[in-house]
């Protein structure tokens, strides 16, 4: 792959003009930056006018979609128009309007539709998974999970594990890092469950590690939790919409993300849940609500909760329409690009990216993250080589100069190229950036 790529604008042009995603940056509302000298959007003549930032966040939180607004307007006509009566009537009702963003939230994680629900966020729907999956014993009380999690894992693990009378100190199980980058080999994962299986009644990983962006094995970890007797579950926060899923093929129980990142539907969008579908129907313990109830009869208004089948059935209220709807509208883009197109370009770009660090900036700059393109997505994590202090310098140049990623402590650099809006450019004009920077 790397014996193709150069290091100048000319050839990062023409493999962003030969692209046949291109059109799909016209989609999205770049943020502009004032002064930002790399290069100009194609659509953007060289005038007063400010030039695009280079965005690199969309694993912190994705660009808005062009459709968005007109899509929400359409939604506050219709309220503003039908009253109440906009729950049966208009293009989409709001009574069934969840539904309308399932096959295809499905298709992006792999899963049957009746296993994924659009509802709530990423923490509410982790406590509500383990309200379920999450069962603890005086035999089997622990729950892993990895060494450095983002603190909504970190938090919510440790009060559930309060919450059922067990003591954090010798129930929350920390799968440490093995490999010199911080990152986790699968021998440390069998490791640890060959020591503390019997004692685990939740493993709780990442699909995709925040830190260090390392992508896991979703179904050998489910396999190897499952035979030492664990429920499996997933934060897939990082992998949903950068990551070719097979959820149900997996054989996870349960996995929980947010849609704000790569799916692109905003700050604090609706999040999204996976219960595996031989749990569909299952007696399980849940936090009930009333949307949550079979739809056939929810109407009857009766005193006994009767769970739709399905990850719907975990539901408790009735889902935020002008939430939904930026969802909708991402989850539409995804579908006509596909994840396959979508995945293909990713490799190539975060490739490109890597190879520039390695080619030109190997004397500033170290990747943290796998050089394995299976065991990563679109992030490259990077720290520079001098220590912290430099690496916050070359943080605030690059936002300085548009060029747009994220700190994470104590000392990572995350640049992500997503590949429905970002180039070929913008990866070579993050290298120069750093070049200019470190010869300064």
């Amino acid at each position: 792959m790397s014996a193709s790529f150069e290091a100048n604008l000319d050839w990062a042009r023409a493999r962003d003009a030969a692209d046949p995603l291109r059109a799909f940056r016209d989609e999205f509302l770049i943020p502009p930056h004032e002064g930002h000298d790399g290069p100009p959007s194609d659509s953007r003549p060289l005038d007063s006018q400010p030039l695009d930032s280079v965005y690199f966040c969309g694993n912190s939180l994705g660009l808005q979609p062009r459709a968005v607004r007109d899509a929400v307007n359409a939604e506050l006509d219709y309220w503003g128009e039908l009253g109440v009566e906009g729950h049966f009537k208009g293009r989409l009702p709001w009574m069934d309007y969840h539904e309308f963003v399932r096959d295809d939230l499905a298709a992006i994680v792999g899963a049957q539709p009746s296993e994924v629900v659009a509802m709530n966020t990423l923490g509410v729907n982790l406590h509500l998974m383990m309200v379920s999956f999450y069962r603890p014993t005086k035999e089997r009380p622990a729950i892993l999970i990895e060494a450095g999690a983002f603190p909504t894992d970190r938090y919510a693990v440790e009060s559930q594990i309060r919450f059922h009378g067990f003591d954090p100190a010798s129930a929350l199980i920390e799968l440490q890092p093995d490999e010199p980058n911080g990152t986790t080999s699968p021998a440390a994962i069998e490791r640890a469950l060959a020591e503390h299986g019997s004692r685990v009644a939740l493993v709780m990983l990442p699909g995709v590690q925040y830190r260090t962006g390392q992508a896991f094995d979703l179904k050998a970890i489910t396999a190897l939790g499952h035979k030492h007797g664990c429920m499996v579950g997933f934060d897939l926060a990082h992998a949903v919409g950068n990551l070719p899923l097979q959820l149900h093929d997996s054989g996870a129980d349960f996995a929980i993300w947010c849609s704000y990142k790569y799916l692109n539907s905003g700050p604090g969008a609706v999040g999204g849940a996976f219960v595996h579908e031989r749990h569909a129907k299952a007696a399980l313990p849940r936090f009930a609500g009333w949307w949550g109830h079979d739809k056939t009869t929810r109407f009857q208004m009766g005193p006994e909760f009767v769970p739709t089948a399905g990850a719907d059935g975990w539901q408790l209220s009735n889902p935020p329409i002008l939430a939904l709807v930026p969802l909708r509208v991402s989850l539409e883009i995804f579908r006509r690009a596909g994840m396959t197109a979508l995945r293909a370009k990713s490799l190539q770009l975060t490739g490109y990216l890597e190879w520039l660090v390695q080619t030109q900036l190997a004397d500033v700059l170290q990747v943290v993250t796998p050089t394995d393109p299976q065991h990563r997505g679109a992030q490259l994590s990077i720290r520079v080589i001098e220590g912290r202090d430099r690496g916050r310098a070359l943080f605030g140049y690059l936002m300085e100069h548009g060029i747009i990623g994220d700190w994470r402590e104590p000392d990572v650099i995350r640049i992500s190229p997503a590949p429905l809006y970002n180039r070929f450019a913008d990866c070579l004009a993050f290298a120069e950036a750093v070049r200019e920077w470190s010869r300064g």
